[in-house]
């Protein structure tokens, strides 16, 4: 056995961009605990920390009531609550979500925090009404008054929140799979109320066409973006993206998926061009995901990667290999890119001969893990 006198840097200083949203609910749902208690952030203390040593950089928050409307299992607890005030004012009570987003720094993901949702799945709103001592579930359409009414207020007042916080800059209202339409009237409110926020979309849609300088973009795996538009957003500090989720056949992590799809699936998004990949979900269990890992049509797995008590998986673990090896492949580069000698330009030219190799929209002809294998070598070799 040789082994190589090279060692990686921490995973926080990672610069692969890794964004699995994480399901706090859920974690609370299964081990029978009060939402929000000591108790519950303790639970997920081994869960979130397995997440912070993969190199995750994102904090996944929501706004308001379930944003993904009954998408999961488990309805998403409010961070967030809204009052309305007798007098018709609004106050809003952020101590929830203030204790998940230091609970996530202390862990060490700490470089962006994407809430959901300006356009929550069904449009629905929640608040306290104080006149009545009641819950109100609105409808709040994009577009209409009502939608005005309630988000403008609470922009308003989460931006000032948030520079009190020192957590404007890395905030952004984040948007799931919005049509056109809507995201254009979540943009205009955005503009006029919230223009120090950032925004944040997963686009099925094409839609990151209309908003380049969008800080944060992901898009569907088949919905390549041109890599000359990824180098702009790099060079204006804007991430981009790509992800999978239950309806893309590869790469994916389902639990019936060749592992080696994880580890392709982080080659794949450093040869495209790419800062890195989200996928939904790190932990949105199923009702005993220990024993049974489908949930209604999802394939398998398809919404969590882990196991509760920070028990971890092949299929995750394989994904943190791949998203090594790109750490590695860009020290490499840099170290060539640095000398000028004929002998690095030659190992430059074939270390990305190799990567790009897996720049593939769709199943390779080769098979993946030989692929894997073949490169891993090339890699290790061009390392000694």
């Amino acid at each position: 056995m040789n082994v190589q006198d090279r060692t990686l840097p921490p995973a926080y200083e990672w610069t692969y961009h890794l964004d699995l949203w994480q399901h706090p609910s859920a974690v609370a749902r299964y081990a029978g605990l009060e939402f929000w208690s000591d108790a519950h952030f303790e639970k997920m203390k081994p869960l979130m920390q397995m997440l912070a040593d993969a190199g995750q950089k994102v904090i996944t928050a929501n706004l308001n009531k379930d944003p993904w409307h009954n998408q999961c299992y488990d309805a998403y607890e409010s961070m967030i609550t809204w009052t309305k005030n007798k007098d018709n004012s609004w106050s809003y009570d952020y101590t929830v979500f203030d204790k998940w987003v230091s609970f996530m720094f202390d862990l060490g993901i700490d470089k962006m925090i994407n809430c959901y949702s300006l356009l929550p799945w069904n449009n629905e709103l929640e608040y306290v009404d104080a006149a009545s001592d009641s819950i109100i579930t609105v409808v709040a359409d994009p577009g209409t008054e009502v939608f005005t009414e309630l988000w403008a207020p609470f922009l308003t007042d989460f931006t000032k929140h948030l520079k009190e916080k020192g957590w404007l800059e890395i905030t952004n209202i984040a948007m799931d799979e919005r049509s056109p339409e809507m995201m254009s009237e979540a943009m205009k409110l955005l503009e006029q109320y919230a223009p120090d926020l950032g925004i944040s979309l997963a686009d099925n849609h094409k839609s990151y066409q209309n908003y380049p300088m969008i800080e944060d973009i992901t898009v569907k795996v088949n919905a390549k973006v041109d890599e000359k538009d990824i180098e702009f957003r790099r060079q204006n500090n804007l991430i981009t993206t790509y992800y999978v989720c239950c309806s893309d056949p590869f790469p994916n992590m389902f639990t019936f998926s060749p592992s080696a799809e994880s580890c392709y699936s982080a080659w794949y998004s450093y040869a495209a061009g790419y800062d890195g990949m989200l996928r939904w979900a790190y932990n949105s269990w199923p009702e005993d995901p220990v024993l049974d890992s489908r949930f209604r049509k999802f394939p398998s797995g398809d919404t969590y990667f882990v196991y509760p008590d920070g028990r971890s998986s092949i299929r995750f673990e394989r994904l943190i290999e791949g998203i090594q090896d790109v750490e590695k492949i860009k020290i490499l580069k840099a170290e060539f890119q640095s000398s000028n000698s004929a002998e690095s330009s030659a190992k430059l030219e074939a270390l990305n001969n190799e990567v790009q190799k897996f720049n593939v929209i769709g199943k390779p002809d080769t098979a993946v893990e030989q692929m894997l294998k073949e490169a891993k070598q090339v890699v290790n070799k061009l390392s000694e």
